[in-house]
């Protein structure tokens, strides 16, 4: 009963409208609090079979199952075996601002680092213990700073804003300014959501925005 009230978000009082740093005007495209009980497959793609369900207001997040990771590790796909969840948030404009209270949960950072991919495999956030980097197409450009941090087995409070040239990365009220002429939002459209291998991910709440200059 402890581990499953550990997992429940805290409830806040009403939070003004998020206000945009990068942009004059926002339009709003999605926003999810996860009341129901269906996943809205319009804007989420589930991938690699992993197992994704809403429970008690969280959308939450767990690795495939047993079978199919045995079968997927001996075929010529062994990388995409589900072991981590993983979900897709479609319909991201290029220029835009998401606002969302997600955890991570894993026992250590060894099984790999919790992430989120800016486009797929384009810009990749990704959080260790000691310092956040975000990586532009894999080998293209990579960017390391030492704050802000997103910690293991705790809720955050995120904000990513993307616009050519420019990421706003905010985590709990700490913010980085990723500055790079590689930073690019074109024909991306979408938000990965990746945890820790054998680990769980839980979304309480989102909201999306398109940026307008």
């Amino acid at each position: 009963m402890l581990a499953a009230l550990a997992l429940t978000p805290l409830l806040h009082a009403a939070e003004p409208e998020y206000k945009s740093e990068l942009f004059k005007s926002t339009k709003l495209v999605y926003e999810d609090d996860f009341k129901g009980t269906t996943i809205n497959k319009d804007f989420w793609e589930v991938r690699q079979n992993t197992t994704w369900a809403i429970k008690d207001g969280v959308l939450s997040g767990s690795p495939s199952s047993k079978e199919f990771q045995e079968k997927k590790k001996a075929s010529a796909d062994p990388s995409h075996a589900g072991l981590k969840p993983v979900m897709w948030l479609k319909q991201v404009p290029e220029n835009y601002v998401c606002v969302m209270r997600v955890r991570y949960d894993a026992k250590n950072y060894q099984k790999g680092f919790p992430l989120f991919d800016l486009g797929h495999h384009i810009h990749t956030i990704s959080f260790s213990e000691k310092e956040t980097k975000l990586t532009i197409k894999k080998n293209v450009e990579t960017l390391t700073v030492d704050a802000p941090l997103f910690a293991l087995n705790e809720w955050h409070d995120v904000v990513i804003e993307l616009k050519k040239g420019t990421i706003l990365l905010k985590v709990d009220g700490k913010k980085h300014i990723f500055k790079s002429a590689n930073i690019d939002g074109a024909g991306q459209h979408q938000i990965d959501f990746k945890a820790v291998d054998f680990g769980t991910c839980q979304i309480d709440h989102i909201k999306l925005w398109e940026g307008q200059p």
